[in-house]
């Protein structure tokens, strides 16, 4: 048996590209889009992929294809989005540190609007915009006190979480945005965390945030937009995750006769599973009281595991030869944090190919070059043709931007 990405094997990928390697199915991008678009199509949002989940030019390009606006957080993310095809009209600006050279990019850009999270970013916002003679449209970032229930490095509306503006501060917020002269108000925006298996918590955070947005109608702040963010989670192990359809349906109630337009930041759930890492084992090393499989992959490549404690899914490519044991999967990058999995019963051999799934989000983006790695490749699969979207990197290009004189 050997394991294919659509009508490829997952070998000969391996053979022709090298690993470590991220694999992309243009399928499963667009079942996972198309997923969003079904389930809300009564609402018609605007669906804008985030792209710091997979930043990969092919990527966005795809998204844009089928019609999709974006959520960036980084006037690099902007310049990914613009040379890829994306509309900046369709492109929403969020984050807690955009500094002026970003906001001006973002302006002259044409983008959707500024994602705002502080009084201090909308002064700035408003000076940067009257200095070019500008309005900027912007959406005030609210933090609705909402406990996402997931891993406490990707929650993000708490109080005690660096993002948005807090509830008991969001109306004096909009009157002092209402009075910045350069300033033109169209939404209001949340966004409670990421990998969310509970729906819950995006009910309560969207009841909220509609709750203010009536108390601001009363005082004559009108909006065109409510934005709900994303953080829909996706199965890495045997997790239940949020039914689309049930959602779309909640929030189609509260919205009601609104008249708010609905926009959506999915990111993980539009590319998790749509990606793998493929690695190859290097050794098998048998310790007193543990074994190791000690892979080609490193936490430079997949910082997920290290960083939040996550699952994937691994699994040889073929059918091993070998007997299954019970060992941590590795790499070989020189800390005790570096590994893919722990005490994962697997049946390989040095030389074997393993498959990492879910790793089509925060994988690539997050990637490195701790301890001198190159960045691996990364390639597009559609049914049965493959294609390199970014090359394997190289040391000399790596040295390239450094000096060793003083």
């Amino acid at each position: 048996m050997s394991l294919c990405c659509e009508n490829i094997r997952y070998t000969e990928l391996a053979e022709r590209y090298g690993t470590p390697l991220y694999i992309y199915s243009r399928a499963a991008l667009d079942e996972a889009f198309a997923a969003y678009t079904c389930a809300f199509a009564a609402l018609d949002p605007l669906i804008c992929y985030a792209v710091k989940a997979n930043g990969n030019l092919a990527v966005i390009r795809r998204f844009a294809e089928l019609g999709s606006g974006f959520d960036i957080v980084s006037g690099g993310e902007l310049a990914r989005v613009l040379a890829a095809g994306g509309s900046a009209a369709k492109t929403i600006f969020s984050g807690v540190g955009k500094s002026e050279a970003e906001i001006e990019f973002a302006l002259r850009a044409g983008i959707k609007c500024f994602n705002a999270e502080s009084l201090p970013e909308l002064e700035r916002i408003n000076a940067v915009a009257g200095r070019l003679n500008l309005k900027a449209p912007v959406s005030l970032r609210i933090n609705p006190d909402v406990d996402a229930q997931t891993h406490p490095y990707i929650s993000t509306g708490l109080k005690d979480n660096k993002f948005g503006i807090a509830m008991r501060d969001a109306e004096a917020a909009y009157r002092r945005a209402a009075a910045l002269p350069h300033l033109h108000i169209v939404g209001i925006d949340c966004h409670i965390g990421s990998q969310l298996i509970r729906l819950d918590p995006l009910i309560e955070a969207c009841e909220r945030i509609l709750a203010l947005a009536r108390r601001l109608a009363a005082q004559g702040i009108g909006l065109q937009h409510i934005d709900l963010g994303g953080g829909v989670g996706i199965v890495y192990d045997q997790e239940d995750t949020p039914d689309l359809a049930a959602y779309a349906s909640a929030v189609a109630k509260l919205i009601g006769g609104s008249k708010l337009g609905l926009i959506l930041e999915p990111g993980r759930s539009l590319v998790g599973n749509a990606g793998s890492l493929l690695t190859r084992v290097e050794y098998v090393k048998r310790n007193e009281n543990k074994n190791f499989l000690i892979v080609d992959a490193a936490m430079n490549d997949l910082m997920r595991p290290a960083l939040y404690q996550a699952y994937h899914r691994i699994e040889p490519a073929e059918t091993p030869s070998a007997a299954p044991f019970a060992a941590d999967i590795v790499g070989p990058i020189c800390e005790t944090g570096d590994f893919l999995a722990k005490d994962r019963t697997i049946a390989a051999q040095a030389g074997d190919l393993l498959v990492v799934r879910g790793a089509g989000a925060y994988a690539a983006s997050m990637a490195s070059n701790y301890n001198t790695r190159p960045r691996a490749a990364e390639v597009m699969v559609n049914g049965g043709e493959a294609r390199i979207v970014r090359r394997r990197e190289t040391i000399e290009e790596m040295l390239a931007n450094e000096k060793a004189c003083l």
